[in-house]
């Protein structure tokens, strides 16, 4: 992925994950992003319930919409925990203060199992 990506996912709130329903219609929910060691990460937090999510995972791909553009990412899910440490500091530096609540779903040990390493096509 390049720098500017990274950047703009990095300074990103929110993103929108964008997913292809079975219909073909297009779905967009907002969720957060973390960069961590120049690598995009995502979670769900509805963990392995999240709708998004199932789609990503079973087409191996997750568009990312950002700003006024949607980029295409492969997604891999993360089987590491000292990934997933690093994953969760990173959204608890992120998000914590603005969003205590939701920040504390998003590290649970449920959520932490959804982590996505987002990768480019």
């Amino acid at each position: 992925m390049d720098e500017a990506t990274l950047a703009a996912l990095h300074e990103a709130i929110e993103v929108d994950a964008v997913t292809q329903r079975a219909d073909g219609s297009a779905s967009r929910l907002p969720i957060w992003v973390v960069v961590v060691d120049g690598e995009a990460y995502v979670r769900s937090y509805r963990a392995e319930r999240g709708a998004w999510y199932q789609r990503a995972l079973a087409s191996g791909e997750l568009g990312i919409g950002l700003a006024d553009r949607t980029l295409e990412f492969a997604v891999e899910r993360v089987a590491d925990e000292g990934i997933d440490e690093q994953v969760s500091e990173a959204f608890r530096a992120k998000y914590a203060e603005q969003s205590p609540g939701p920040t504390a779903t998003m590290v649970s040990p449920e959520v932490a199992r959804t982590t996505l390493r987002l990768r480019d096509r």
